[in-house]
């Protein structure tokens, strides 16, 4: 599908008080040799999520370390990951103690995958996921752990108030990026 009418139609899906404040903007390069471009999202005319081609990663975070000292991540952890340090260990280890190591874990995964979702980024990605956020469910969207399906999602028309309050905790263990598309739509209602 043609571009433009991909734009058409995930602009018609936009919820109507964000209707002319949220963009999709391409652009691309005739002559250049892999035609690559660059596709960003717009919000009340500033750039606000950049989608370069894959030789350049998007970069919010330089390194796993800085993910892992973000105090703003906030990763809660349940009974059963406690449980299974407690295993690993072997040992008698204060029970503070195995709580921090599992976070530990936790939080390294999660960076890992943050990492590897900002990686594949690219232009040609972007029409890919658009037409798969076009022929899937909006529940699938949200869902899912690609970055982009949960943006073109939350800005959806489709997506209600009801929903979009019974979301909050999964927000905080979504991307910066996410995070502040899903405080955009809130600030809608």
């Amino acid at each position: 599908m043609a571009w433009s009418k991909i734009k058409q139609l995930l602009e018609s899906f936009l919820c109507p008080a964000l209707y002319g404040r949220v963009e999709y903007c391409t652009t691309s390069y005739r002559y250049s040799p892999d035609k690559a471009g660059l596709c960003y999202i717009t919000v009340n005319k500033k750039n606000v999520f950049n989608m370069r081609d894959v030789t350049t990663l998007i970069r919010w975070y330089q390194t796993e370390q800085e993910i892992k000292n973000d105090p703003d991540i906030q990763i809660p952890i349940n009974n059963e990951e406690i449980e299974a340090v407690r295993k690993d260990i072997n040992g008698t280890v204060p029970e503070d103690r195995l709580v921090v190591i599992a976070r530990n874990r936790k939080i390294s995964e999660y960076a890992k995958e943050l990492l590897s979702a900002q990686s594949v980024l690219s232009k040609s990605n972007f029409t890919v996921v658009a037409n798969k956020f076009l022929s899937i469910s909006i529940v699938d969207s949200i869902e899912s752990n690609d970055i982009l399906l949960n943006i073109l999602a939350l800005v959806d028309r489709r997506v209600g108030k009801k929903r979009l309050l019974s979301m909050t905790e999964n927000m905080k263990l979504k991307h910066p990026i996410v995070q502040y598309f899903y405080e955009l739509r809130l600030s809608t209602l």
